[in-house]
């Protein structure tokens, strides 16, 4: 999957940026652009500040120094009526779903619409549900508890929950993780899917290679905190670096 940034408004916009949590510097001077409409692929090792980035782009932690502008917001100074205002044009799936399991797939799904569009006719909101339902192909499941659900419908319906805001922007945290082969690759074509339906510029959190060669515009390689390779999949793996070689050869299923 290949498109030309030229021209294309960055919708994240990131420069210089430095987080350290004691004296463990976990992100040492990064830069990074999410352009408009783009799948944009973060790989790297455990512990090597993927999360903590997506994190601090949402405003859910504050970077040291370093600009984070989102949607055209500096996301580090605003306050708590901006962050949550910046937010629901976020959609964060979570590693886990984060799905409550006292409530029915369409009560998950109704809680931020109720939540945060309490303006909404009923008729509306049950659209809404049956759409959002559709497009993680998951229509019939309207009525199940989380526990009747497996890994991967969890995922989906997860999905689905973050989309009914209708977010301009997708962050994905290890959407992959813990799934089998089979229901990866659903997730990867999901993932594809919503990107295409909504028109959403996505940031992929993984380490997933073949989440990030099945579903990746464009792929960025964190080593020692900074980016060290940026390009398509196959640019990145290119690479003489041997760190980045070592964690092709090490990670690669498919």
């Amino acid at each position: 999957m290949e498109r030309t940034n030229q021209q294309r408004e960055a919708v994240v916009s990131i420069r210089n940026l430095y987080k350290a949590f004691g004296s463990n510097e976990v992100l040492r001077g990064v830069d990074l652009d999410l352009f408009h409409g783009e799948n944009l692929v973060v790989l790297g090792r455990s512990g090597t500040g993927k999360s903590v980035l997506i994190k601090i782009i949402a405003g859910l932690l504050k970077p040291d120094s370093g600009t984070v502008n989102v949607l055209g917001r500096e996301v580090p100074g605003l306050n708590a009526k901006e962050l949550n205002a910046l937010r629901l044009e976020l959609g964060f799936s979570f590693q886990n779903s984060a799905l409550y399991d006292s409530m029915s797939v369409k009560e998950n799904l109704l809680f931020p619409l109720l939540h945060h569009r309490r303006h909404l006719p009923k008729s509306a909101v049950d659209r809404s549900v049956e759409t959002v339902l559709d497009a993680v192909g998951l229509l019939q499941a309207k009525n199940q508890m989380p526990a009747e659900l497996s890994g991967g419908q969890k995922k989906r319906i997860g999905i689905a929950r973050t989309l009914i805001l209708q977010p301009k922007i997708m962050l994905y945290d290890e959407p992959t993780a813990g799934l089998d082969p089979i229901t990866s690759s659903e997730i990867n074509e999901l993932i594809n899917e919503v990107q295409e339906r909504y028109h959403t510029s996505s940031i992929i959190i993984t380490h997933d290679l073949t989440c990030a060669k099945d579903t990746g515009d464009r792929v960025a390689m964190l080593l020692d905190g900074v980016f060290a390779k940026e390009g398509t999949f196959d640019d990145v793996f290119r690479s003489e670096d041997e760190r980045i070689q070592s964690f092709y050869n090490y990670n690669f299923t498919g």
